[in-house]
């Protein structure tokens, strides 16, 4: 299942408190680099952030006969844009907290 497919059945199902998106995480990558390790089939992804923050990816071959450059850096940034999902979901729970708090400190 794609990340579009999942967030339209997750609006179809009108479960749609706050959440992170594969666009909201997306709309913060301000650059992307990529590093082959010379001699082997290990390729990194770096994915910056806008705020500096970095989230990394690497794929690799066990066979050189299947290394393919274009699909190691497709394998490298996915599981590097993976890697931001926990950090935004962190980000979006404490937000959430802190403005929970807030609230009820205002009542008081």
């Amino acid at each position: 299942m794609t990340d579009q497919e999942v967030e339209n059945e997750l609006v179809a199902k009108g479960l749609t408190a706050p959440r992170i998106t594969a666009e909201q995480i997306q709309s913060e990558i301000v650059a992307e680099d990529y590093y082959r390790f010379p001699g082997t089939t290990l390729t990194v992804c770096c994915l910056t952030l806008a705020n500096g923050f970095t989230g990394v990816g690497h794929s690799a071959c066990v066979s050189s006969a299947n290394f393919d450059a274009e699909m190691g850096k497709k394998i490298a940034r996915c599981n590097a844009f993976e890697s931001l999902w926990p950090l935004f979901g962190f980000a979006l729970a404490d937000r959430l907290y802190r403005d929970a708090c807030a609230d009820i400190e205002h009542h008081f």
